[in-house]
C-alpha cells in the first residue's frame, strides 16, 4: 500500500488511481527563460522519486510534464500571477535574444542538466506555446459556461463563479485581496482583484509582446495558469490522478488551475495534489539578488558529482524545507562516494544474484515500508546503511542495493558496469597519489591525477580524504 500527502485535504491518504493499474501524473515544469536553480531541481528529483515509487510497486505511470515559454509574468514572485514583465521577454532583454531562441536555449539545457541528476525524462514534455489552440478552446468554454469575461486588457476568469475556489490552500476569498499591497499593480477593469488572467491582449504594456497569436477576443498571448489545464486535459483526460509542483504553487498557480479546470468541465481535476517545500541555502532565503540561487552549472563548476546533490535532496523529507551548504553537499558526496565503494570492493562477486535470505527480504519490506510511506527518503536511506553494514552476502547485499537504486536513482547500476572492470586500477592509483602527496612529490602525485582523469574519474581532496568520483 503506498500512502501519499494530498495537499487538497491536508492528510495521508492510500494511494488508489482512478483506472489501475494506470497513473496519470502531470508535473509543472520549467519556465524556460533562465537556468534552473537547485530549489527547482529539488522538486523535480522530488517528482522523480514519486515516479520510480509508483512503478516499483508496477503502475504504469503515463507522466506529462510541462515547459511554460510565455505568460508566465514577474509578479509571482510578489503574490499576483497577472503583474509584472513576462519572464520570457525579460531573459530576452536580458540576453539581447529574440525570445523563441532564449526558449530553446533553457529548454535543451534543461534536459541536458536533468540527465546529470538521473532524473527519469517524462513520456511527453511539452511547451505552453504548442498548445494555443487548446488553450483558446478552455477559455471559450469558459466564457460560454460564464465563468470569465473579457475586458479591453484580457480575458480574466470570475472567482466569484467558483464557490469553491482556494480549497487548495485553504485561503478565504476575502483574504486573497493581494491588489491592497502597495507593490502590486491593481487591473480596475477586473471584477474582483483575485480574478486571474486567461488571456493577456496585445495593448497598453503588451503592445510590443513577441509572442503572439490571434484570438476571438484579439490578438494576444495565454495567461500562465491555463496552459497546465488545457495540457493536462488534452494529454491525460479531463481527470487524472497526480499533479504535482512546488509549494510556492499552491496559494496562486494550482488553485487557479483547479477553479479553471473544475469550472469547465464540472468534475475534480486531480484526486492528488502534491508539492515539494522549499530549499534554503546557509539558513536564509535563496535568490537571485541574494546571489545564492546556485544552478547545477555552479555545482559542477566546483568539482562536485551532481549526483551527491541527488543523495543531499534525498536525506531530508520532501514536504520539509531543507538547508542546502556547501559542507553539507560535500559530506553528501562523501556519503555517495561511500555506497559507491560497496560495489567497487568485491568486484569479482557476481551481479544480480537474488536476495532471497530471510535478512534480505526483511531489509527489502523496511525499504518499501518507508518509500511506500509517503515517499520518507530519509528513513529509505537509514535502510540502505543498514544493508551495507549487515552480514549478508556480498553478492546478496549488491543486487539488494541495486534494487534500492531502482527508486533512489543514485545511479548505482552504472557505477557497477563502469567501475567492476578498473576497480583495481582505480584504487591503485589513488593510493600511489595519497602516498606521493604524503612525500611531498606533487608532481608525481598530479601525473596519478591525470591518469585518473583519463580514465573518466575526478579527485577531489576532502577533509575526510579522496574522494574519486566518474566524470559527468
Amino acid at each position: 500500500m503506498i500512502t501519499l500527502y494530498n495537499s487538497l485535504t491536508r492528510s495521508k491518504e492510500e494511494f488508489t488511481p482512478i483506472n489501475p493499474p494506470h497513473v496519470s501524473l502531470y508535473t509543472c515544469g520549467p519556465t524556460v527563460y533562465d537556468y534552473q536553480h537547485i530549489g527547482n531541481w529539488r522538486t523535480f528529483v522530488f517528482e522523480d522519486i514519486l515516479r520510480r515509487t509508483l512503478e516499483k510497486n508496477n503502475y504504469k505511470v503515463n507522466h506529462v510534464m510541462n515547459a511554460t515559454d510565455v505568460g508566465h509574468l514577474s509578479g509571482d514572485n510578489l503574490g499576483d500571477a497577472d503583474t509584472g514583465e513576462d519572464k520570457m521577454e525579460k531573459g530576452a532583454k536580458r540576453e539581447k535574444k529574440n525570445v523563441w531562441d532564449v526558449a530553446q536555449f533553457y529548454l535543451d539545457d534543461f534536459v541536458q542538466t536533468r540527465e546529470w541528476l538521473n532524473i527519469l525524462p517524462p513520456a511527453k514534455f511539452v511547451r505552453a506555446t504548442e498548445f494555443i489552440q487548446e488553450q483558446i478552446a478552455l477559455i471559450q468554454k469558459l466564457l460560454d459556461k460564464d465563468l470569465a469575461y473579457e475586458t479591453e486588457t484580457g480575458v480574466f476568469f470570475s472567482v466569484d463563479s467558483y464557490p469553491e475556489y482556494g480549497k487548495l490552500s485553504g485561503q478565504k476569498l476575502v483574504d486573497k485581496r493581494v491588489a491592497s499591497r502597495e507593490e502590486v499593480e491593481e487591473d480596475k477593469l477586473k471584477k474582483n482583484p483575485a480574478d486571474f488572467a486567461l488571456w493577456f491582449k496585445t495593448v497598453g504594456k503588451f503592445a510590443d509582446h513577441q509572442m503572439r497569436w490571434p484570438a476571438p477576443w484579439g490578438e494576444g498571448f495565454p495567461g500562465w495558469h491555463i496552459e497546465c489545464s488545457a495540457m493536462a486535459m488534452s494529454l491525460l483526460g479531463e481527470q487524472i490522478d497526480i499533479h504535482t509542483g512546488g509549494v510556492d504553487h499552491v496559494a496562486i498557480h494550482h488553485t487557479n488551475e483547479i477553479a479553471q479546470s473544475e469550472g469547465a468541465t464540472g468534475k475534480p481535476f486531480a484526486k492528488y495534489w502534491m508539492h515539494g517545500e522549499f530549499l534554503m541555502v546557509d539558513g536564509g532565503r535563496m535568490g537571485k539578488s541574494l546571489g545564492n540561487a546556485y544552478t547545477l552549472h555552479d555545482i559542477k563548476g566546483k568539482g562536485f558529482d551532481l549526483l551527491a546533490l541527488r543523495y543531499l535532496y534525498l536525506g531530508a523529507h520532501y514536504r520539509d524545507k531543507l538547508n542546502f551548504t556547501w559542507d553539507s553537499l560535500e559530506a553528501a558526496q562523501t556519503a555517495l562516494v561511500r555506497l559507491r565503494n560497496q560495489f567497487i570492493a568485491h568486484s569479482e562477486q557476481r551481479i544480480g544474484v537474488e536476495a532471497t535470505s530471510d535478512t534480505g527480504k526483511m531489509y527489502l519490506q523496511k525499504f518499501m515500508d518507508a518509500i511506500n510511506n509517503d515517499l520518507n527518503t530519509p528513513q529509505a536511506l537509514a535502510v540502505v546503511w543498514e544493508a551495507v553494514k549487515s552480514d549478508l552476502p556480498q553478492e546478496a547485499k549488491r543486487s539488494l542495493l541495486l534494487g534500492f537504486d531502482k527508486v533512489l536513482g543514485l545511479g548505482l547500476e552504472t557505477e557497477i558496469v563502469t567501475e567492476a572492470e578498473t576497480s583495481q586500477e582505480v584504487q591503485e592509483l589513488v593510493s600511489a597519489r595519497e602516498e606521493a602527496r604524503r612525500e611531498g612529490d606533487f608532481a608525481k602525485a598530479d601525473q596519478v591525477r591525470q591518469r585518473l582523469e583519463n580514465l573518466g574519474y575526478t579527485v577531489k581532496d576532502t577533509k575526510s580524504g579522496p574522494l574519486v568520483v566518474p566524470k559527468v
